[in-house]
Order: structure tokens, then C-alpha cells, then sequence
């Protein structure tokens, strides 16, 4: 079936959105802005407070937070104003893009414009979505409680499941513009490709767990991890324990452990996906498939650029880490992970 331009613009619209409520969340969590809003409230949540009496009560429930009473105890009116903002920006956005998606596709459905197979694709969005708005709370609640912020694990989960809708969601939408495979045997690519894939799905899991903990904090150098590569609380034994894992903002040993594996990952990573794209611009430019080289091309780049990125973000986190550099680290990410979806893409179904 072919389907029609406005399903197409309405797909990658939706694309288009998830990548900002991703970037939404990053800038969230680096403002320490996620537990300001301390009810999950699905219909009244949708405005915020407009009158006095509305914000003292919502700064009053967030003064009763772990993270106030630890942290930011004797906050203004204003501070809590601005991470309320980010936090309900988030929300407000999560719910806009469930209007975006719900009202065209019920139309499209109506129109008969969206068939079986299709419709497979979207109901996997659709529970993948629902995934990211449960655990998005769940992950809100831990930092409810007894600590002073969201726990790193769960936030970096969050972070894997959003990503999954954006990668099931732009794989819908290549579909759906029928995009062409490319011109030549893709065999001697695939295993490569797969490698490649899937270690920059660890780091960014890593990544995740690395910004929860902020663990860039504790060690802002580059190229070594504050005089030494391999720290060497890592080769204590005693210190590999499960209070260590759970405990880990009470400790050095898994800031160290997550620095040191986010680091030496990107080394890896970098090597690999030279590699490849080097393979793919030789195979494309030999078969004359101009997109196959483009693709190569734009995606050693976009990879380069998101080492350089990582860099200049652990040697800016001196004291508090950069919302900035941090958001445009996360951002290129999203744009590197959207390559590979287009590579895989064309390399799956030129296998068919």
C-alpha cells in the first residue's frame, strides 16, 4: 500500500516531536527541575498554577521533598517557579504530542489510509509510549521519597524506552515513505553494522546512568580520569559490593565504574564506527549508490562530533555540569542513533 503524503508529514512530525521531549528531559534533568511537580495528575495537571494561592500550595508540596529539605532548603518563590517550568514543559509536551498522535490517526483510520501493517508498527509505539509515560513517573516517585533526586538506574531505563519509541516511531515512518534499500550486496556490512549498533545502544545506557549519578562531577578531566585511566578504587575488591551499586552517591566506586566504562565504550565506539562508515563509503561510492556514501559521510561526522561533544561536557562539569554542552551531547546522540536507524533500515530490508 502506498501511503499518502499527510501520513507520511504526520509520522515524522511525531518523530520530530519525541526527539524534543527527549532533549525536554535532558534539559530536566540537568536543572534538577523533575521533582518539582510532585503529583502525577493526568487531566488537572495539564495548566499550571495561575494564582498566588496555587503556587504557594505546589511549592509547599515540593518543600516536603527529599530533595528540598537536602538540597535546596530556603529556595525562592522564583528558583521554584523555573524548575516547575521545565518539568511542566515536559509534561505538557508529552501530553501534546499524545493530541498530535490520537486525532490524525483516528482520521486516517476513518480514510481507510493506514493498513495491517502499518497499524502493527503504530500499536508498538503506542505501548511503548505507555511504557515511557508509567515508568516516567515511577522513576519521578524514587526521588520522592527517600533521596534527594531521581535514581540514576531507573532514569537511565526511562531514558532507553523513550529512545525505543523514537527508534520504532522513525523506522514507521521510512516505511511508510517507502524508503529504497541500497544498490548493493549489504551482507559484508551487516555483522559490522550490528556490532556498531549495539554498542552505541550500552553507551547510551551508560550515558544515562553516567548523568544520574552525575559522575562527571566527580571526575571533570580528560584524557585521564583525575591522574590515573584505570582509578584504582576499581581494582579494590572490597569496594565491589552491592551497597556500592545501590548506595552510589554515598561512594566513589560506581562514579569511577560509569566514567570508566562510558570513556573506554566511546573509545571502542569511535574505532567501530570509523570502520564502518569507511566499509559503506567504499562499497557506495564502488556501486555508485550516492546515498550509501552520504549516509557514511554523515554519520562519522555526527560520530566525531558527539566524541568532541563528550569531552568539552566532562571538562566543563566543574562544580555543576553544563546544561548546554550536556543538552547538545544528548542531542547528537539522538542524531547519531538516527543514522544507524536509517541505516539499518535500508541494510534489513536489502537483505529481503
Amino acid at each position: 500500500m502506498r501511503y499518502s503524503k499527510s501520513v507520511q508529514w504526520w509520522l515524522f512530525t511525531g518523530v520530530l516531536m519525541v526527539f524534543f521531549q527527549i532533549i525536554i528531559g535532558g534539559i530536566t534533568r540537568l536543572t534538577e527541575s523533575g521533582l518539582s511537580i510532585t503529583k502525577w495528575e493526568v487531566v488537572e495537571g495539564t495548566l499550571p498554577p495561575v494564582s498566588e494561592a496555587a503556587w504557594i500550595e505546589a511549592f509547599e508540596l515540593y518543600k516536603k521533598t527529599p530533595q528540598y529539605t537536602e538540597i535546596n532548603e530556603g529556595m525562592s518563590m522564583s528558583d521554584f517557579k523555573f524548575i516547575y517550568f521545565w518539568e511542566y514543559i515536559h509534561r505538557f509536551w508529552a501530553r501534546l504530542m499524545g493530541m498530535v498522535f490520537l486525532l490524525p490517526f483516528l482520521y486516517f483510520v476513518y480514510k481507510k489510509r493506514m493498513d495491517g501493517p502499518l497499524l502493527k508498527r503504530l500499536g508498538v509505539v503506542i505501548v511503548l509510549a505507555g511504557l515511557a509515560a508509567t515508568f516516567g513517573w515511577i522513576m519521578v516517585a524514587s526521588g520522592l521519597i527517600d533521596r534527594p533526586w531521581v535514581n540514576a538506574y531507573k532514569l537511565s531505563l526511562h531514558l532507553m524506552i523513550a529512545l525505543s519509541v523514537y527508534v520504532v516511531l522513525l523506522d514507521t515512518g521510512l516505511f511508510a515513505a517507502a524508503v529504497k534499500p541500497l544498490r548493493f550486496d549489504v551482507k559484508p556490512l551487516r555483522q559490522l553494522f550490528l556490532g556498531f549498533a549495539g554498542l552505541v545502544v550500552l553507551q547510551l545506557f551508560l550515558g544515562g546512568v553516567m548523568s544520574g549519578m552525575k559522575a562527571a562531577l566527580v571526575f571533570p578531566t580528560w584524557p585521564d580520569i583525575r591522574g590515573e585511566y584505570l582509578p584504582s578504587i576499581l581494582l579494590d575488591g572490597s569496594q565491589w559490593n552491592t551497597d556500592n551499586f545501590n548506595l552510589y552517591d554515598q561512594n566513589l566506586f560506581m562514579p569511577a565504574l560509569i566514567h570508566f566504562l562510558h570513556r573506554s565504550t566511546a573509545y571502542v565506539l569511535a574505532g567501530i564506527g570509523f570502520v564502518f562508515c569507511y566499509r559503506m563509503y567504499r562499497l557506495g561510492a564502488a556501486n555508485e549508490d550516492r546515498i550509501a556514501v552520504r549516509l557514511s559521510v554523515v554519520t562519522l561526522i555526527v560520530l566525531l562530533l558527539q566524541v568532541i561533544l563528550g569531552i568539552i561536557t566532562v571538562l566543563m562539569s566543574v562544580g555543576k555540569v553544563p546544561v548546554l554542552w550536556g543538552v547538545l551531547h544528548q542531542a547528537v546522540a539522538i542524531v547519531l542513533l538516527s543514522t544507524l536507524v536509517y541505516s539499518f533500515f535500508t541494510i534489513r530490508i536489502g537483505n529481503k
